[in-house]
């Protein structure tokens, strides 16, 4: 299965969000605002609650509905930090989500993939990660840290910017 992710805006108040671990994007001109389930930096799988209401999220950043989300978000300081164009190709072997990235900063391309367990409840996500772990291992694939596209982004691109989130303990520098 071939999919195309267009082009979408990553979303910061200075170090705000993501030093908490939390990422607003803009895609499509639709936001979502991923919020972490995990604390610290040693974890086999990152855990997001993500939301996708337009009030959730509102909410979630204490926003005052006078405009629309764009526009509020930019008169309470929120500016965008990355800009990138993501190809996927997207698979799925039941119960797994695996998608495979290969994303356009413009600076660089970088390639990741990504396999993916839903869960309902918080209390589902340890047995989650170890079924990934043991999918992993079956498929013989390596089980290696490996930075999210956004953190190599900023690795590369905003060395400050990803020195303020090692010290926050939000990545784990490697």
């Amino acid at each position: 299965m071939n999919g195309f992710l267009p082009t979408f805006i990553m979303i910061q108040k200075f170090f705000s969000l993501t030093s908490n671990d939390k990422w607003l994007r803009s895609r499509e001109g639709k936001f979502e605002l991923k919020l972490p389930l995990h604390e610290g930096t040693d974890r086999l799988a990152d855990q997001y609650d993500e939301l996708e209401d337009e009030q959730k999220i509102r909410e979630s950043l204490n926003l005052s509905p006078n405009g629309s989300v764009a526009d509020d978000l930019a008169k309470a300081g929120y500016f965008p930090f990355c800009t990138c164009k993501t190809t996927r190709k997207k698979y799925k072997k039941e119960p797994f989500i695996i998608d495979l990235d290969i994303v356009n900063f413009h600076d660089f391309i970088y390639n990741i993939g990504e396999v993916e367990l839903m869960v309902k409840e918080k209390s589902e996500i340890e047995s989650a990660i170890e079924k990934i772990m043991n999918f992993a291992k079956s498929q013989n694939l390596t089980i290696a840290p490996v930075r999210g596209k956004i953190i190599e982004y900023l690795k590369r691109v905003k060395p400050n910017h990803y020195q303020a989130l090692v010290q926050a303990n939000v990545v784990k520098d490697f």
